[in-house]
């Protein structure tokens, strides 16, 4: 009997010791992830062309996260397939917290309903850190196209499109993405014929809207607005379902088209390659959170028509898969399809 007791005594002690070193290493480990991580520059892949507004929000949170982090964090653009090109690097990139992906409703919410074959998994292949900001889209005419044809509303613009189809080009940022959805929805709502013509982002896109060679465009907000501002661009309508505080005066396009339920709206938020340390991707949501919540940057957001965002990781994984769901439906009713 004693020599049992001896025995059960030394294997509660050995347990014990596994058990406590284990519990070391284990904050030794949590410590050197946090203390680890970065060493050394941290890009940010905007999956579209310069001059977006995907490109835009990555800018302004670099500097941030910079700051924050102590490294350096760089914009990197890799356009191409309506975001596709983009995101799919980053989804194949080592899940080291040292490749993020700045995704968006196109990359995240519509393409896997709208591409037959996706290079990647929006879901499985991604490990969501946070939303970094919400925007309507703006219907956006040539302001000298439009003054040439008497529109001035949404209302005129479908008359005109009636009588004239295939008569007027829409511009897009890519196959996919929420300004060519929302551009689709019009079309099919409206009944109109418009001839679309997919770009590798909304910079290059809005250059040549500005330029003449495209008629309309259902852009982001704060990528279109300064054209509008400047008078080179004409607001019809906002794509959301409520109007937009910087242009109160600009109806929504169910309001001034008689389009009911109409509702197209985008979103951007900072992704990781699935399998990224859960510690890093906390600490990139907790900074991206504060840096979103500062006057500066919030004020700075507003200001362009966009929402700034925050959410938790777990969060932002739920919205990703109602967002899914919900453009695959847009998908099925606006009819449509790759060109």
């Amino acid at each position: 009997m004693a020599l049992k007791t001896s025995v059960q005594k030394r294997g509660a002690l050995k347990f014990i010791a596994t058990s406590c070193l284990f519990a070391t290493n284990l904050i030794a480990i949590q410590t050197y992830s946090q203390t680890a991580w970065p060493t050394k520059p941290v890009k940010i892949i905007v999956p579209f062309a310069p001059g977006g507004t995907t490109d835009l929000l990555a800018r302004a949170m670099a500097p941030e996260l910079s700051k924050a982090f102590g490294q350096t964090f760089i914009v990197e653009n890799k356009a191409g397939a309506g975001g596709n090109v983009g995101a799919d690097a980053v989804a194949k990139s080592p899940a080291d917290g040292y490749t993020l992906l700045m995704g968006t409703v196109g990359t995240h919410g519509i393409n896997v309903a709208l591409y037959d074959k996706m290079p990647f998994d929006p879901v499985k292949d991604f490990a969501p850190i946070t939303l970094v900001a919400g925007v309507p889209n703006v219907m956006v005419m040539n302001a000298d196209k439009a003054k040439a044809l008497n529109i001035n509303s949404v209302a005129d613009f479908i008359k005109y499109a009636k009588s004239n189809p295939g008569k007027l080009n829409m511009a897009s940022s890519g196959n996919g993405t929420s300004i060519h959805l929302a551009g689709e929805l019009f079309k099919s709502m409206s009944g109109t014929y418009l001839v679309h013509f997919p770009y590798r982002g909304s910079g290059p896109a809005l250059l040549d809207l500005v330029g003449g060679t495209m008629d309309v465009m259902f852009d982001n907000l704060p990528s279109a607005l300064p054209q509008i501002k400047a008078g080179k661009l004409k607001a019809l309508a906002v794509t959301s379902a409520q109007r937009s505080a910087v242009l109160p005066d600009v109806p929504t396009i169910e309001e001034a088209g008689k389009l009911k339920g109409f509702d197209a709206s985008s979103w951007f938020g900072l992704l990781a390659p699935a399998g990224t340390p859960p510690d890093i991707v906390n600490r990139i949501q907790q900074e991206s959170a504060k840096a979103l919540n500062s006057a500066a940057v919030k004020e700075k957001l507003l200001a362009q028509g966009a929402i700034p965002g925050g959410n938790s990781p777990q969060d932002f994984s739920k919205m990703i898969s109602a967002e899914i769901k919900k453009w695959a439906q847009v998908v099925k009713v606006s009819g449509a399809k790759v060109d």
